[in-house]
């Protein structure tokens, strides 16, 4: 089912607002902690957005859940097809069980094991392809037109309204924060931090972050326009190769964008383990690490662990 079919939803507060309402009925609000050891280390008042404790282990569930409210009798009866390389796998599968259709998930090969099995563990069929996420994405629109089922794009505008509510209740509880810096793959999360920002709190400066393994939407954000890039990072929630145009035309709204190495974002995983307890996913501390990145950081700052689903070699790499 082409996407061009579906209807538009308009990116605003009025339909955030309606989106947490949804997502409020299925998930609870994720609590907001400071840290007095991570204040310490970075200088500043920091607030940590725990997304971690979520069903699936990451804010992404968000945007499942608000989809599975979108979906329509047709699409239902038609099942869901993805690509992911696993949260936003374990999204769809999740919706898909809420909305009571099936769905099939398209990963590459070199997707996290504990993914793998956390989609299948869902009701998901998982379908290995491709060594990248481009592979993986070929695969699932190949099956969308073999098999007649509803591709949900990683960046659509249902999944992005999901995905702001996380950014929501950041700026509901702490409308003074003055600096978030937010993780990008697809750049939805970092897209929803921006439109929420712009209504709540528009005196905070919003700072995306991504690896420099794999700066797709860092050159995006750059030039303008939609751009690829090599894709060479073991942290797999960051693993685009690519820029996605609907979050991008919002990213626009970004203060600046940081680039950080893997090993940074591995140094920071260590961080929030020593002094907040929790195990972190790459992605899910790629937030701390850009904060790090960030020059003359002012007193009140927000950082949010967007997923736990570390891999065995991340969580290896915590010693």
């Amino acid at each position: 089912m082409s996407l061009s079919a579906l209807p538009r939803l308009t990116l605003d507060l009025t339909a955030i607002r309606a989106a947490a309402d949804v997502v409020g009925e299925h998930l609870a609000r994720t609590p907001v902690r400071r840290h007095a050891g991570l204040d310490a280390h970075v200088g500043a008042e920091v607030v940590v957005k725990h997304e971690q404790g979520l069903p699936t282990g990451s804010f992404k569930i968000r945007g499942g859940v608000h989809l599975a409210s979108c979906l329509s009798p047709a699409e239902v009866a038609a099942g869901l097809v993805t690509s992911s390389t696993g949260n936003h796998a374990q999204s769809v599968a999740y919706a898909a069980r809420l909305a009571g259709t099936s769905a099939v998930v398209v990963m590459p090969t070199s997707a996290p094991q504990v993914k793998r099995r956390a989609v299948e563990a869902l009701g998901a069929r998982v379908v290995l392809h491709g060594p990248t996420l481009a592979e993986a994405g070929a695969e699932a629109r190949r099956l969308e037109d073999v098999e007649g089922r509803r591709r949900v794009c990683p960046a659509e505008a249902a999944v992005i309204l999901g995905h702001a509510t996380a950014y929501l209740e950041l700026f509901t509880t702490h409308p003074e924060t003055e600096l978030l810096t937010v993780p990008i793959g697809s750049g939805t999360g970092a897209a929803g931090a921006v439109l929420v920002r712009d209504a709540l709190a528009p005196g905070c400066r919003v700072v995306g972050v991504q690896s420099a393994a794999a700066p797709a939407a860092w050159r995006s954000w750059r030039d303008g326009q939609v751009r690829s890039a090599p894709c060479r990072t073991r942290v797999s929630g960051l693993a685009t190769a690519a820029g996605y145009a609907l979050p991008q035309s919002v990213l626009t709204g970004l203060d600046d964008f940081v680039l950080v190495t893997d090993d940074a974002i591995t140094d920071a995983a260590r961080l929030l383990a020593r002094h907040a307890d929790v195990v972190a996913e790459g992605a899910g501390a790629a937030s701390l690490a850009g904060l790090l990145a960030v020059p003359d950081r002012p007193r009140r700052c927000a950082v949010v662990v967007t997923g736990g689903n570390a891999s065995e070699d991340e969580i290896a790499a915590l010693g």
